[in-house]
Parts: structure tokens; C-alpha cells; sequence
């Protein structure tokens, strides 16, 4: 069995990355991002890059495409270099199909097709996205029931899968291989949602006041890239590049940005609710935390579990019960 991987999850704006930061420099550790906007060079301030070390940060033009499987690739290399130093790999993020593609597998997919994927976007322009998901309902019932109809990119690649491969999306990702990863796996959020949104919307507003939009500004002017890239459809760069081309006014831009976010969260707490094996580490407004193996249900406090510092939390999970 492989040697055991440490992995931070949660929403964005839950505080992962300071509670990585003191695992790595508890454990001689080096931290892995996890995070599909991070890859992205010239995306700083929106995408709250840290100035902490981190790999798989910077990898890549923001005119690229950067895929789960080449994630999962370069996160294996990473990991081994990691080791072959001593030191102990911690993996931090909030994309969860990065972490589902290095610690459960993909199954072997069809390659994207440019022309099909401009001809699906083009019937989604005329017919609207609702027509789309329901196409994929006929095709692929189970993962059109996953996919929200407004959720685009998903709903493409689902669509172009089972186009392509002639077998709904959902078949193909049952054969996905066993894992071969042993990962002890945390995911930090807040109790409160209400706290949750607060931090989301103060840090959107600080990447504002620090250039953020300026950042997007020159993107916006570099050649070759256009809104339908990959890093520019990240939250917060979609939305100001929208502005830019005259689509909305700066505060339309910021109220759907905010918006964008909140869902991303939603997105990323339905993720982490169906993850196996988890442990939540659950905090109140003060930053105090509880250690919990049960997702939590709601708002509130959660019975049961350890309480005390989040960092504290995890080394005593991983010196008595885990390594």
C-alpha cells in the first residue's frame, strides 16, 4: 500500500490554506495545490494566490487548458519528489475533481472536441442550456441528474462524452480503476453558512481594492485570450471580463461575481458531503473548531467529536488514530 497522503478540502474561503501552512511546518511537510484556477499564471489576486510555497501553482498560460488528468499526473510526480526529500506531501484545495482524479482515478474519457463543442454552444445560445440537459437526459439519465441545466461546463463535457463516445458519461465513470492512494482527508468549513458568505464577500471585496480588476484588465488585453478559456471562466474573472466587454457595470460585476462564489461553495460542500471516509473539522465565527466524522447537517453546532484548534485537531487525529 502506498504511504499515506494528508489532503485539506472545504469551501472557498474557509481558511484551508493557514491551516496547511501550520500542518506543513508541524509535520517538515510541503504543501500540493489542489486548486483549478491556482495553475493559472497571471491569475494572482482573484484567485487569492498565496505567497506561502506551494506546487502546481503557476504551471501553465492562463491560453491553456489544464485537465484533472494532468493534475493528477503531475501531482504523482510531485508527491514522489516530495518524499524522496523526506518530507511529508500535503495536498490543499478546493477542486474536487483534482482530488477525486489523483485519489479514486478517472475512467479513460474521450478527448474534448473543439468543433462539437462550439456547435453545442451554439445550439445552447439558440435553443437556451435547459434544452441541453434534457438532451442528456435522455442520453445519460444518472449524470443529468447530477447536473444542474445552468451548469455549463459540465454540462457540455457530459454531453460531448457520451456524443463522442456513443455510452452516457455515467457508464464510463464506473469503470473508473481502484485507488491506490491511502489519504487521510479533512475538510474545513464553517458552521455558520451565514460566517461562510461573510468571509466569501469580505475577500472578494479586498481582491477589488487591491487590483483585482486591473489584473483582469490585463489579461483582457493580452492577445489570444478569450472568455471561453478555461481560466477566464474562474469565478470572479468571468464576471470582470463580462464588465470589460460592456456586458454589465462594475457593480452588476461584483454582485454576480459574489454570487458565483456562494455557488462554488454550494458546489463544493455537495462534493465533500458525498466524499468517503471524511473528517469535518467544523468552525464557529472565532475560528474554535470540532472534529467531527459525520458531515454536518446544518446550521448550528454538531454533537459529538474533539474540540479545540483546528491544526491541534488534525496532528492529534494523525498521531493516535491514523499513522
Amino acid at each position: 500500500m502506498s504511504e499515506p497522503l494528508l489532503c485539506i478540502m472545504g469551501p472557498t474561503a474557509s481558511g484551508k490554506t493557514d491551516l496547511a501552512i501550520s500542518l506543513a511546518e508541524a509535520l517538515n511537510g510541503e504543501l500540493i495545490s489542489v486548486d483549478s484556477a491556482l495553475v493559472y499564471r497571471g491569475l494572482d489576486i482573484g484567485s487569492a494566490k498565496p505567497s506561502y510555497p506551494h506546487h502546481l501553482i503557476d504551471v501553465c498560460d492562463p491560453g491553456e487548458t489544464y485537465s484533472a488528468a494532468r493534475f493528477a499526473s503531475d501531482a504523482r510526480r510531485v508527491i514522489g519528489e516530495v518524499r524522496a526529500r523526506g518530507r511529508f506531501p500535503i495536498l490543499v484545495g478546493g477542486t474536487m475533481l483534482y482530488f477525486r482524479a489523483l485519489l479514486q482515478g478517472l475512467a479513460p474519457m474521450p478527448a474534448a472536441d473543439p468543433e462539437l463543442r462550439e456547435q453545442l454552444e451554439a445550439r445552447a445560445a439558440a435553443e437556451g442550456w435547459p434544452a441541453l440537459h434534457e438532451e442528456l437526459r435522455r442520453l445519460d439519465p444518472e449524470s443529468a441528474s447530477r447536473i444542474h441545466p445552468r451548469h455549463s461546463q459540465r454540462l457540455l463535457r457530459a454531453l460531448e462524452v457520451c456524443l463522442l463516445s456513443d455510452q452516457p458519461l455515467s457508464r464510463l465513470h464506473a469503470r473508473t480503476p481502484a485507488p491506490r492512494w491511502r489519504a487521510h482527508c479533512f475538510a474545513l468549513a464553517p458552521v455558520a453558512r451565514a460566517v461562510l458568505h461573510e468571509r466569501i464577500e469580505l475577500r472578494l471585496d479586498r481582491m477589488l481594492a487591491g487590483g483585482f480588476l486591473e489584473e483582469v484588465r490585463n489579461l483582457h488585453r493580452s492577445e489570444g485570450l478569450h472568455a471561453k478559456l478555461p481560466a477566464l471562466r474562474s469565478v470572479g474573472y468571468r464576471q470582470l471580463w463580462a464588465h470589460l466587454e460592456g456586458e454589465y457595470d462594475l457593480a452588476t460585476a461584483r454582485t454576480r461575481a459574489l454570487a458565483a462564489t456562494r455557488q462554488l461553495a454550494k458546489r463544493q460542500f455537495t462534493w465533500l458531503r458525498k466524499w468517503p471516509d471524511l473528517n469535518w473539522i467544523l468552525t464557529d465565527a472565532e475560528g474554535s473548531a470540532l472534529l467531527s466524522r459525520n458531515a454536518p447537517g446544518g446550521e448550528g453546532d454538531v454533537p459529538g467529536g474533539k474540540r479545540g484548534n483546528p491544526s491541534d485537531l488534525v496532528l492529534n487525529y494523525l498521531r493516535t488514530d491514523a499513522m
